[in-house]
């Protein structure tokens, strides 16, 4: 095992991305990524300072013959990931960034589509109210709702085909990992390729969501409280946010698995020790979002502004997670 295998190594296990041990080691994350690549050493000097923040001996990093590593995990994580680290070879990491991709699509797509699926009832509904068709409100539901369903099964379809397919990665994202030699490597190199990419679509999403109220104002500017108008301009901004958000899940999604491969950001091991204690909340709010959804558009038979309860239930939900978070840090420290 060379050296840079090790410092890859030991810097994973300790949970810590390469802008961690960067700032450790008063170097940039650019260094860090060569040495971890191979593509440059480090001078003596920060050898030293490796060794004292990993507590391994010089030996140990620098004679590639001795290949046993250290027990340099934290014990907090060990307790909690257990001490085997699952190996993850070139194939599989190239067919897990394929995979990614083609689940990019198809989420984003998903989600696109339970976006769109109430913008025909608000249409025809606001067309209804302001008399400009001449169909029964029943019929104008009875469509509506038809293509409403239609659309969230095909969503709910993708979904469960798409987790079931990815089944067999999901290691990657609860569990400690291991790459073979080159695949860190590999695995930056496409990373800083995407990057332009992500940002670009990233920033186009946003502003996509940010813009897409402009239609309504325009709607109550031209219009006022006319009901065709702002019919449309509320599906119009659905449009724009559907746009919007499929941009914004794609390019995540990408940019998500070079993150897990590489445990970095949100897929340190620590992260995911938090995240896998979330996984049983995420079921339970998620279902109760759609049992208050399905009940106030029932009863108040507005489903073109009911749904306002995704979005606002997606923030909450963000900051649900984020509070618990900080909850247990609180109660780590405190112990």
């Amino acid at each position: 095992m060379i050296l840079a295998e090790k410092i890859t190594e030991l810097r994973k296990r300790n949970g810590w991305s390469q802008e961690d041990l960067a700032e450790q080691l008063e170097v940039s994350r650019q260094s860090i990524s060569k040495w971890e690549s191979a593509q440059s050493t480090p001078d003596m000097n920060r050898i030293l300072k490796l060794s004292e923040i990993f507590g391994v001996s010089t030996d140990y990093l620098l004679k590639d013959e001795i290949i046993s590593l250290p027990d340099a995990v934290p014990d907090i994580i060990k307790e909690e990931t257990g001490s085997n680290v699952r190996q993850v070879s070139m194939e599989e990491a190239g067919s897990f960034l394929a995979f990614k991709e083609t689940s990019s699509r198809r989420i984003s797509v998903g989600v696109m589509m339970c976006i769109l699926s109430p913008v025909l009832l608000i249409v025809l509904y606001g067309l209804y109210e302001a008399e400009r068709i001449s169909l029964s409100e029943t019929a104008v539901t009875g469509i509506g709702l038809t293509v409403l369903i239609l659309l969230i099964g095909g969503a709910v379809g993708i979904f469960v085909t798409t987790v079931l397919r990815g089944q067999r990665y999901e290691y990657l994202e609860k569990e400690e990992i291991d790459t073979v030699y080159g695949v860190d490597g590999m695995v930056r190199e496409r990373r800083e390729t995407y990057r332009h990419t992500y940002s670009l679509l990233l920033v186009t999403g946003i502003v996509l969501c940010v813009v897409s109220s402009i239609p309504v104002f325009i709607s109550l500017l031209f219009f006022g409280e006319d009901e065709a108008a702002a019919s449309a301009a509320t599906g119009i901004l659905l449009i724009l946010i559907s746009a919007g958000v499929f941009l914004i899940v794609r390019c995540s999604i990408v940019w998500g698995g070079y993150q897990m491969l590489l445990q970095e950001g949100e897929y340190t091991v620590q992260k995911k020790i938090e995240n896998g204690k979330n996984e049983h909340i995420a079921p339970i709010y998620w279902g109760l979002v759609v049992a208050i959804y399905l009940a106030v558009s029932f009863m108040t038979n507005r489903w073109e502004r009911t749904w306002i309860v995704w979005p606002v239930a997606g923030v909450a939900y963000g900051v649900l997670i984020a509070a618990m978070s900080v909850f247990r840090r609180r109660q780590n420290k405190s112990f």
